[in-house]
């Protein structure tokens, strides 16, 4: 497909794309919904106010409009967008005056949350990861909890403190035991990033009514690159009985553009064999994994540029979404539009397609050389963490940008 407007060659977004986000135009302090096409974002607002989409949504400063619109409208859009950018259409091409008002290159907008989150949830989606970690800490022979391979394990995350990339995170603080001693209380020594791509639901369902598994892809809306940063040694000591906590609540990152499943749909493919069986509820979505190649980059502070420390890929992931949506609401439990769920860490099967600082050096045992001369084992305060995300076939690329975080010291006082 050819645009009017140039990309550049490797774009993450190019007319097959066509992504969604908030942003800000310079000059303004309201957020207005926007898709992305090669540098530029494109003010869904001022297009829907003109005239040229035939719907009512984009006016909101965030997206949960469109995204309870639901699958016949996004399919629309996306249409009646790549017609409107398309070179074939003179129809918003040769309209000067709109193009001026309804373009805005990407560095000179500010990204916001796409959404207003009502609820997150964190999967523990990768079979690799939960292996690694179970035999790290628990046996090796059964690093596997008993009901890993019969369900998509997954916890409530803190949706406040859901972050868009580039925000600093802060270094928490909490409870930590350190060996036989008693606890202590101070900032966390052992900060860790964890891979993810999270999806935004879209129409909701009513309490006690479960999304089936035939029909949760029309309730998710598209998908985001996370960082579901940890504290391990908080997590450790709080764990037991009831999962994370504070080790979690203090940051989630996430990307500013949504990634649709149209998008996606040249890249989706079947998972992992799963063995045993899944009980009914959980049969029967199809081939719902995506061949989407991921990386992690850490730039230590003054460093021009990051060290790539993980190359993963999310066709690993054991559980898929359809699955885990619909195990989130067999019981009923009301998902609504906006509401963010997260894959858990991806990790692969190779040493270098871990996805923690807590697999990559083994629980600290095996550092990872930076090219300024240092290691890390865990991350250090001035680190930025930069993930990044594409699914690549036959010359099309549909990318994710980036996520990015920096990590601020310990709140003193």
């Amino acid at each position: 497909m050819t645009a009017f407007v140039d990309i550049p060659s490797g774009s993450d977004f190019p007319l097959e794309n066509l992504p969604y986000g908030v942003f800000i135009p310079s000059g303004s302090d309201r957020p207005r919904p926007g898709t992305a096409i090669g540098d530029w974002v494109v003010d869904l607002h001022a297009l829907e106010e003109a005239g040229l989409l035939d719907t009512a949504v984009f006016s909101s400063t965030t997206l949960n409009n469109f995204m309870a619109a639901g699958r016949p409208v996004w399919k629309a859009v996306r249409a009646r967008l790549q017609h409107l950018l398309s070179a074939d259409s003179g129809e918003l091409r040769d309209n000067e005056t709109l193009r001026s008002a309804a373009f805005h290159r990407q560095s000179d907008v500010t990204m916001v949350m796409p959404a207003d989150i009502g609820d997150y949830t964190d999967f523990y989606s990768s079979r690799e990861h939960a292996t690694n970690v179970g035999t790290m800490f628990r046996d090796p022979d059964n690093a596997l909890l008993p009901n890993w391979l019969h369900l998509p394990v997954g916890y409530h995350g803190r949706a406040s403190s859901v972050v868009i990339s580039g925000t600093d995170i802060r270094r928490p603080q909490g409870q930590t035991k350190p060996g036989d001693g008693p606890p202590v209380f101070g900032p966390c020594r052992l900060l860790d990033f964890e891979l993810e791509l999270g999806f935004f639901t879209g129409p909701g369902n009513e309490l006690g009514q479960p999304i089936t598994i035939q029909n949760a892809a029309d309730h998710i809306f598209g998908f985001v690159l996370v960082n579901d940063w940890s504290a391990r040694d908080i997590q450790k000591w709080e764990y037991v009985p009831l999962g994370p906590f504070l080790a979690k609540n203090f940051a989630t990152s996430i990307s500013p553009w949504i990634v649709t499943l149209d998008a996606l749909e040249p890249f989706r493919c079947a998972g992992p064999a799963q063995d045993p069986e899944p009980l009914p509820y959980l049969k029967g979505s199809g081939d719902w994994s995506y061949d989407i190649d991921l990386e992690v980059g850490i730039q230590p502070e003054g460093s021009a540029g990051d060290d790539v420390v993980c190359r993963s890929n999310f066709r690993y992931m054991y559980w898929n979404i359809c699955q885990q949506l619909a195990h989130h609401s067999v019981t009923g439990c009301n998902i609504r539009p906006g509401d963010l769920l997260a894959s858990g860490t991806i990790s692969g099967p190779d040493k270098g397609s871990y996805g923690s600082m807590l697999e990559l050096s083994w629980r600290g045992t095996n550092p990872i050389p930076m090219s300024d001369g240092s290691e890390r084992k865990f991350l250090q305060d001035g680190d930025t963490v930069v993930m990044r995300g594409a699914a690549k076939k036959d010359g099309l690329r549909i990318g994710f940008g980036e996520v990015s975080g920096r990590i601020l010291p310990a709140h003193k006082g």
